[in-house]
């Protein structure tokens, strides 16, 4: 009898532990974010409008591994590196968050890249466009989602190729993102048609932009193209002006990420006509993939979807497909799983490869054109990003640590 009281005694305390690891076990999965919301916001708040749609979407069909919903744990850089290094730390010691994701601004992203290098810890660069993020500093760590500048200056560089235009002007921020996405666009070009001179480069301060002084050299270099990379009310004020002295007039203009919403909208009817620009149609694509995200996104925030809002959406796909296929929230074994990631969004099928843990997500490229008083894109087409990928072999000579 006694022997009986043991055996169903140790049958009722191991059903206990089973139910306590299966609690342990349904615990949600923590996501660190960061992202410089107050410096930004007309380009992070869609992000994160993104990102919680997708969290929902994710959760409601019963997350991962077998019924862990994810949960995001969002804070502000305020646009600083160190402080964005310091929210990292504090993000996995403190809240145990298992991987980090976000961030806008490329010196932002290159360290928390060096941080996820040195840590051990996972990073997704959402929305950092640096190339040395995944390439000259890239790391195990450290993955990035949307197209680089050089992808996205390559596709520009085609349509410059296709004008026949030899003298080239360029103006872009003074910082990471800006040099490196005059220095891929001039490569690029330069290799494509033989003859091409570039022969005035501005630099000016990020938000600091003196357009008067910027267009006056522009003009009086006699460029037949110009390249502009900067954004935001850099952006606006370099269009007032430039239009204001016909500096645009006759010649063949690109702008990269000048037809992204953020971008593009506050500048109304000044939009610049004919430009030819990276961005985001979000009015005009048909798939049945992008028609349910923005009848979701429409419906969830009684707003349209901004290219923010597709990266911070395309972001959380990311992150649960990579949690799914490795089966687990282990650093190494969610690293493993990440690299080669193949997965399907509203803007197409993406893969992570596997040498520089760079995304295939590509870019839409179109004409910039008046419609109701305001900027849209027409004539544009989608670029795929695979398309607009160095070779395996000059990657290698471009990150160190594929060797």
């Amino acid at each position: 009898m006694n022997l009986i009281k043991i055996f169903v005694s140790g049958i009722a305390s191991l059903g206990f532990v089973l139910v306590s690891t299966a609690t342990v076990d349904a615990k949600p999965i923590k996501i660190g974010d960061i992202n410089s919301y107050k410096r930004l916001p007309a380009h992070t708040i869609p992000y994160k409008q993104g990102v919680l749609l997708a969290l929902e979407q994710i959760n409601e069909k019963g997350g991962v591994l077998g019924g862990r919903k994810l949960e995001l744990i969002s804070r502000d850089d305020q646009g600083k590196p160190g402080e964005a290094v310091k929210i990292a730390e504090e993000l996995f010691q403190r809240e145990g968050v298992v991987m980090i994701s976000g961030s806008l601004f490329s010196h932002i992203g290159l360290a928390l890249t060096s941080y996820a290098g040195q840590k051990k810890r996972l990073y997704l660069a959402a929305e950092p466009l640096a190339d040395a993020l995944v390439w000259a500093k890239g790391n195990r760590y450290t993955f990035r989602l949307r197209p680089s500048t050089y992808m996205q200056a390559a596709m520009l560089a085609k349509a410059a190729a296709a004008s026949g235009a030899k003298r080239w002007g360029t103006i872009a921020p003074n910082y990471a993102y800006g040099k490196d996405a005059v220095a891929a666009f001039e490569k690029v070009l330069k290799a494509t048609v033989p003859g091409v001179q570039f022969v005035a480069k501005q630099w000016p301060g990020l938000f600091k932009i003196d357009a008067a002084a910027e267009v006056q050299a522009l003009q009086a270099a006699k460029v037949d193209g110009i390249y502009n990379v900067t954004f935001g009310g850099d952006l606006a004020k370099f269009v007032r002006e430039g239009s204001a002295r016909s500096l645009f007039k006759n010649k063949i203009v690109l702008g990269l990420l000048t037809g992204e919403p953020e971008y593009l909208d506050p500048l109304k009817d000044e939009a610049p006509q004919g430009w030819i620009a990276t961005g985001y149609p979000w009015y005009d694509i048909k798939t049945p993939e992008h028609n349910a995200f923005l009848d979701a996104y429409q419906k969830r925030w009684k707003d349209y979807p901004r290219i923010g809002s597709l990266v911070g959406y395309n972001t959380m796909l990311s992150i649960a497909a990579t949690i799914s296929k490795a089966g687990s929230t282990d650093t190494e074994k969610m690293v493993d799983a990440m690299e080669g990631l193949s997965l399907d969004t509203p803007s197409g099928p993406i893969t992570y490869r596997k040498i520089d843990h760079q995304s295939t997500m590509g870019a839409y490229v179109g004409t910039i054109a008046l419609k109701d008083k305001k900027g849209v894109m027409v004539n544009w087409r989608y670029e795929e990003g695979a398309n607009y990928l160095p070779s395996d072999a000059e990657v290698r000579k471009l990150r160190p640590s594929s060797n």
